[in-house]
């Protein structure tokens, strides 16, 4: 149940969106488990002087293609799983969108399942608490 936000410079066309897109979804289905039909993400493109960052950070040399990479879902993966993650992440952009893996920043936050409505306004996952009387 993954939600991801991408922020990136502007100047991609519509099938390299995808392409970014659809590899940051491979590689969630690979290596967390996340069915494949479970596919929710926003891209947002920036102007110039939009996104900020430290060029340098930690020895990163990062350049004018960096790319934000935020995804929300819920809690219990292993350290093992998220480090294979952000791996396959950076090695499908390199291989399928030609982004360096100096210019992929991938933050993960987790959540409790109750935590997500699908739609309905309702908690779908949210396990049914008993009412105290």
């Amino acid at each position: 149940m993954p939600f991801v936000r991408i922020d990136l410079h502007q100047g991609k066309s519509q099938e390299e969106l995808s392409i970014l897109s659809r590899s940051i979804h491979q590689a969630m289905v690979e290596t967390i488990d996340v069915p494949k039909d479970d596919y929710f993400q926003v891209i947002t493109t920036h102007a110039s002087g939009e996104l900020l960052y430290d060029k340098e950070y930690m020895n990163i040399s990062r350049s004018e293609q960096q790319i934000f990479i935020q995804i929300t879902m819920k809690e219990g993966r292993t350290t093992r799983k998220k480090q294979a993650l952000y791996a396959r992440i950076a090695g499908l952009l390199a291989e399928k969108a030609g982004v360096r893996p100096q210019d992929v920043m991938i933050i993960l936050m987790e959540n409790m399942q109750e935590n997500w409505s699908f739609g309905n306004g309702t908690a779908q996952l949210a396990a049914e608490e008993r009412e105290l009387e």
